[in-house]
């Protein structure tokens, strides 16, 4: 091959590279009316059950809730307004890994200020995360400083939401990681941090296993901090093992009670989940099987509906399940239940600085010494006496003061 055809094959190659590396623009197509009115026929024919024969949510999520969520659902609710909410901020697309991954991305106005990828678990989504934008990017808006400042990287995980679903297996936590990573340098950040809860905080836990130099620290809502014997114990629905302290023994009974009472969602989808079709066709099938994530994050939900005040509205609930619905993601998220081996709770040795928020009706609230234990570098450790499964979303002032308490030694 002469000079110039070399030249050429390699001008090539670097613009499949390129193209193929692009970050593209994504706009948030709007549904059509056709798919809302679907929506809401769906709705409306819902064939009900009869009602628990128990007055507490032990068997599950009330009738009377799910019938006050339909009402709103099929009447008062508007998608649109979500819709705006999501096209007001910049929404973007680039293939890594074969998977073209969605995630917003917003700079802030201050300079220097410190990147950070935040990742969203099940049942949430990037609907998850919206309340913290603003306040991350623009501090001085919200009590904060310019010191403060973060520009925001908020992905869909692979299967959920605008992001594409895999063709192959092989789709864990690690490999979401590493995506990360890749994503992270190629928007350009030589430096950043990463947060997260759910799976969002197991890709983040791994994404500091890995070794990548540009990640100098991680925050996460669920920390995995339990001792071996303590979850062997737990697992295993014993009574609480001698020697504990008060922290120690609380989260041994949240732990033991979610082992018992909580894992039914996990197990099946960690099992089967192609064979959950009745979420993926029935939207009230798909709201009850996301709602009932955990007794406490149900109660508080049960609650919003009744109409009393809570960290979450009714549409905030609602935009989170919808998203779900026009995506057609509940079989594709429920796949990485499958595809995850690793063990949620059990201390991974995370190896760079680490900030942890313990909120109390998470599943466990990890006590301090836990904590100290499983995360080498700790630099920051929080308790608070409310929040549960989803602090982003249910308190996000609560949430924004801890990570901008974890990562200002590391500016």
């Amino acid at each position: 091959m002469d000079t110039i055809a070399q030249t050429g094959a390699t001008q090539q190659a670097s613009k499949r590279t390129a193209d193929k590396d692009a970050i593209r623009p994504f706009p948030i197509n709007p549904v059509s009316e056709a798919e809302l009115a679907d929506l809401k026929r769906r709705i409306a024919a819902t064939r009900w059950p009869d009602k628990e024969v128990v007055s507490d949510q032990s068997q599950g999520v009330p009738l009377a809730t799910m019938q006050k969520l339909a009402r709103h659902w099929g009447s008062d609710y508007d998608w649109r307004k979500c819709e705006a909410k999501l096209n007001s901020l910049p929404n973007f697309v680039t293939n890594i890994d074969g998977v073209d991954i969605h995630f917003i991305h917003v700079k802030s106005k201050h300079p220097n200020a410190l990147p950070m990828i935040i990742t969203h678990g099940w049942p949430g989504s990037i609907i998850e995360q919206l309340k913290i934008i603003d306040p991350l990017v623009n501090p001085t808006a919200h009590g904060g400083t310019a010191a403060d400042a973060f520009d925001v990287v908020i992905p869909s995980l692979p299967g959920y939401g605008f992001s594409a679903n895999p063709r192959v297996t092989g789709w864990d936590p690690i490999r979401i990681a590493r995506a990360w990573v890749v994503l992270m340098k190629r928007l350009g950040y030589k430096r950043f941090v990463a947060q997260g809860g759910d799976w969002g905080n197991a890709v983040t836990e791994q994404m500091s296993l890995l070794g990548a130099p540009e990640l100098v620290g991680i925050h996460t809502n669920m920390p995995a901090t339990v001792p071996p014997e303590i979850d062997k114990a737990a697992s295993a629905g014993g009574p609480a093992p001698a020697g504990l302290s008060a922290d120690e023994k609380h989260a041994y009974e949240q732990l033991a009670y979610f082992y018992k009472n909580g894992l039914g969602y996990a197990n099946e989808m960690a099992n089967r989940p192609q064979t959950l079709y009745g979420i993926g066709d029935s939207p009230i099938g798909l709201a009850a099987w996301m709602l009932d994530h955990d007794a406490r994050s149900l109660a508080l939900i049960v609650r919003v509906f009744d109409g009393e005040s809570e960290g979450l509205t009714r549409d905030d609930v609602l935009d989170n399940v919808t998203l779900y619905w026009f995506t057609n993601t509940a079989i594709p998220s429920a796949r990485l239940y499958w595809e995850s081996h690793l063990a949620f709770f059990a201390p991974k040795n995370v190896p760079i600085p680490a900030g942890v928020s313990a909120f109390a009706e998470e599943l466990y609230q990890a006590p301090k010494s836990w904590t100290d234990k499983a995360y080498a570098k700790l630099v920051f450790y929080a308790r608070h006496d409310k929040g549960s499964h989803f602090a982003a979303w249910e308190q996000p002032q609560l949430l924004v003061g801890d990570l901008r308490a974890s990562f200002k030694s590391l500016r």
